[in-house]
């Protein structure tokens, strides 16, 4: 049997053994959709008194996500098991048909070239993410969007392999910036 690769993060909490146990075993029944899961990162957190629990798991490149806020970080993982079930469940269908595919090339993405700033602009960036940008067409690239329950999503186009954003509208519907 294939075990997916667990880093549990706290933040402003101890990760007891037990604690890490609890994650791993509830969190491992999120692997058993699948035949191999990559890599499943989980920070725990308290703010406010809140324990927050963010669950990452990247599955041959599709990125499932979920986050749960309780008064008990016991509940808050198995409210996030079951929130990560669900997107599984309703996307299954589409899940399965894109791990078959294998749609993803593995080529190295070229380097973006800095921006100049105006110094005298003050904008203020308070994160900053990096990651791999996938070929896929928008269609995958809303159901990835909707999986990790983002508003928007880079990607690049399988077909043009040009960089491009799907976001969701204020009405309910998608929009697709394309670039040229």
């Amino acid at each position: 049997m294939y075990m997916a690769t667990f880093t549990v993060r706290g933040k402003n909490i101890e990760v007891t053994p037990a604690l890490h146990d609890y994650v791993e075993k509830r969190l491992g029944k999120v692997t058993r959709y699948f035949d191999k899961v990559d890599d499943i990162k989980v920070l725990l957190s308290v703010v406010k008194g809140d324990h927050v629990v963010e669950v990452t798991v990247l599955v041959q490149g599709i990125l499932l996500r979920g986050e749960e806020s309780t008064s008990d970080m016991y509940t808050s993982i198995d409210l996030v098991v079951e929130k990560l079930e669900r997107q599984i469940r309703k996307h299954k269908t589409k899940l399965m048909r894109r791990l078959r595919k294998g749609s993803f090339k593995v080529d190295a993405l070229p380097a973006i070239p800095e921006m100049e700033v105006d110094p005298r602009a003050e904008y203020s960036i308070v994160k900053s993410k990096h990651f791999d940008i996938k070929p896929m067409n928008a269609q995958e690239a809303i159901m990835q969007m909707n999986l990790l329950n983002h508003e928007f999503f880079v990607f690049r186009d399988d077909k043009t392999e040009e960089v491009n954003v799907v976001y969701r509208r204020k009405d309910g519907n998608y929009g697709l910036i394309e670039s040229e």
